[in-house]
């Protein structure tokens, strides 16, 4: 039977009406699809660098700094970019605008945290000739996917006097690694039987950091004892400085490039520092904007945004009334109420692409896929969009048609199917403080897991997503 053939009032009708959503690729010149690729690379860079929530802010701040950007207290008036850091771990960007701030402001935000094993206040022990560090895990992980894999510690502590003491062990390739050992098979009958949620419990993360004795065979802990004073000799630390520290075990793997065509990103952390390396490199490139630009990088998002760095921390709104009196607007809080208000936001942050080997959990057709642009999230939340943000229609509108005008690939992104479980974002704390504000990044593959994978083409056109918001 000959295959039949749609007409032409059938072609022009779909192409009216229906949604086509074509890779990236496919639209890229062949200048941008170098382009891709040499971006990815400085994104690269700066995941291997920014592996911590305080490392991630200090690249950006030399980054930043580089690009002319002045703190705050140093600022005249609005000659200048600027910046404002809060306690080493969230960061904020500001290029100032033609129009007066309580005309509106344009604002992008991400985190620079990421799920992690943190080190307890008092972790060091010994048991059976080995010395080892107690964890407990920071924000929603697989706790199996962190053992029997190689990790780095990296952090910082004080000493008694005060002295800060930076901490990097396992990132260089001459460094040693540090581990989690699983169970042998051999002996995992009633472990495999378990849930995967409890085979590996969370008091079970336990690194093994050495095994050798000190050289005193009366000592007691000698393995311990050997271990301190490797510490002390090289940092200068004792056992009491891990109270209060900030240590963390991440992935040692340095991010690489993925897939035989080298199409992909694999590292760690990439929810959310590829919003933060984009939303800051598209910010950098503002000459005269004509609203005030903000770019906001927030500490604690993967914790429900608790604490004095998180988006629910009063840092943002001190920043905005400090900059309404440099450009001689009184700091009162009706007009920081007008800053919020007449604003728009984008919320950057990733979203779950789905992944083919489990294709059940998702809703493909409201879910993104790898390649096709930055998603659009207009609502976050679990269940009945419980703890969620969702965005009114006008607004969502507003940022479809701005993407179309400016050759922004997006697509439509969610997570997952309904009641499969769920996730939020910083977006609810921005529109409770008044403003327009949605959901939007690249789509992300084994997403908070020690090993994500993201489409550099995915990434760059993410970049031009936030500039053309920027500059709208």
């Amino acid at each position: 039977m000959p295959e039949k053939k749609e007409s032409k009032k059938t072609k022009e009708l779909k192409e009216k009406l229906l949604m086509d959503k074509p890779r990236v690729w496919d639209r890229l010149s062949s200048q941008e699809k170098e382009d891709v690729f040499d971006y990815a690379r400085g994104y690269m860079d700066f995941l291997n660098k920014g592996r911590t929530e305080r490392r991630a802010v200090s690249g950006l701040l030399d980054m930043a700094s580089q690009k002319g950007f002045v703190n705050i207290t140093d600022a005249l008036g609005t000659s200048n970019r600027i910046y404002h850091v809060s306690r080493g771990k969230l960061l904020i960007l500001a290029v100032p605008g033609q129009k007066p701030m309580t005309e509106g402001i344009r604002l992008v935000t991400s985190h620079v945290d990421s799920p992690r094993l943190d080190i307890k206040p008092n972790p060091l022990y010994e048991e059976e000739g080995l010395a080892m560090l107690k964890t407990h895990y920071y924000g929603g992980v697989k706790k199996y996917q962190w053992v029997a894999r190689s990790l780095a510690m990296i952090g910082t502590m004080f000493t008694r006097s005060g002295k800060v003491v930076d901490v990097e062990i396992g990132l260089n390739s001459d460094d040693p690694v540090l581990t989690i050992p699983d169970l042998l098979p051999h002996l995992s009958r009633k472990q495999m039987e378990q849930k995967a949620s409890e085979f590996i419990p969370a008091e079970n993360l336990n690194v093994i950091i050495g095994s050798l004795p000190y050289e005193d065979k009366n000592a007691s802990d000698r393995v311990k004892l050997a271990i301190l004073d490797l510490l002390f000799s090289k940092y200068g630390i004792t056992e009491e400085d891990f109270i209060g520290a900030e240590i963390e075990m991440i992935p040692a793997e340095p991010a690489r490039d993925a897939g035989l065509d080298r199409s992909l990103v694999a590292g760690y952390g990439q929810d959310d520092r590829v919003c933060a390396y984009t939303s800051a490199t598209a910010l950098f490139q503002l000459q005269k904007p004509l609203h005030t630009c903000v770019a906001v990088f927030y500490d604690k998002e993967e914790i429900g945004s608790e604490g004095n760095t998180s988006a629910k921390s009063a840092a943002l709104d001190l920043f905005l009334m400090e900059l309404l009196e440099k450009t001689e607007i009184p700091s009162s809080a009706r007009n920081l109420r007008h800053v919020f208000t007449a604003g728009k936001a984008l919320s950057g942050d990733v979203t779950a692409a789905v992944d083919p080997t489990y294709g059940d959990a998702y809703e493909k057709r409201n879910n993104s896929k790898i390649g096709h642009g930055i998603g659009i999230t207009k609502y976050t939340g679990a269940g009945g969009k419980y703890m969620g943000s969702d965005a009114n229609a006008e607004y969502a509108s507003w940022v479809r048609r701005l993407f179309n005008e400016k050759n922004i690939m997006w697509q439509v992104a969610g997570l997952g199917k309904v009641d499969e479980g769920g996730g939020g974002t910083v977006a609810k704390y921005m529109a409770n403080a008044g403003m327009d504000i949605i959901d939007c990044g690249p789509p992300i593959l084994g997403m908070h897991s020690p090993l994500e994978l993201c489409a550099k083409d995915d990434i760059w056109m993410t970049q031009k997503a936030f500039k053309v918001f920027l500059e709208s």
